[in-house]
């Protein structure tokens, strides 16, 4: 009897440990959600993540991605890490944590209090549009026409802020040309949009 108890905690004490060693593990390389953003790329989210190109293919395969320069604002992918992310700024986040948000809110570009609906070949436009007029940056100003977007100042009302250029642009777009592949083929045309 004294053998039993002692073989019951042994085996206890052992399962804990295995159980601690499996927890450990699984918190070490637990799967982190990444949302693709603005002039990213695969080398660059795996710069962030391995500090190389290591992941690259890796991160193709994960998420099947065909085309290894092809990936779009606002994608979510999947990353397998050692649970060491070399980049603070990063904007990953567990993959449990993400399933708690909206579909919405996963496939879009937010800023600020502004969600843009923009997904795939709009969001590349209106990211390749970003670029071209100022550099992605909202405190560009050229005359009269000010922001990301380089909008009139008469559209922004006085607002610069990064949602309300966001919002207006999203706006002027719409009304103007339907969406943001039109507006970029405008632009391409005529060097406006």
């Amino acid at each position: 009897m004294f053998m039993k108890k002692n073989f019951k905690k042994i085996t206890a004490a052992l399962g804990a440990v295995a159980f601690g060693v499996a927890a450990t593990a699984t918190v070490a390389n637990a799967d982190t959600l990444y949302t693709v953003q603005s002039g990213d790329t695969l080398s660059s989210i795996s710069q962030k993540f391995a500090n190389d190109n290591s992941l690259v293919q890796t991160l193709a395969q994960q998420n099947n991605i065909q085309d290894i320069n092809k990936i779009y604002v606002g994608q979510q992918l999947v990353v397998k890490t050692d649970g060491q992310a070399t980049d603070s700024q990063t904007t990953a986040q567990p993959v449990a944590q993400a399933t708690t948000q909206s579909a919405a809110a996963q496939t879009s570009q937010t800023t600020s209090n502004y969600t843009s609906t923009a997904y795939g070949s709009e969001a590349d436009a209106k990211a390749w549009i970003a670029a071209h007029e100022s550099g992605n940056n909202y405190g560009a100003r050229n005359g009269q026409y000010i922001g990301k977007y380089q909008l009139s100042a008469a559209y922004l009302n006085g607002d610069y802020s990064p949602a309300n250029q966001e919002r207006v642009a999203d706006q002027y777009v719409a009304g103007r040309y339907g969406s943001w592949t039109n507006a970029k083929q405008h632009w391409l045309s005529n060097g406006w949009y």
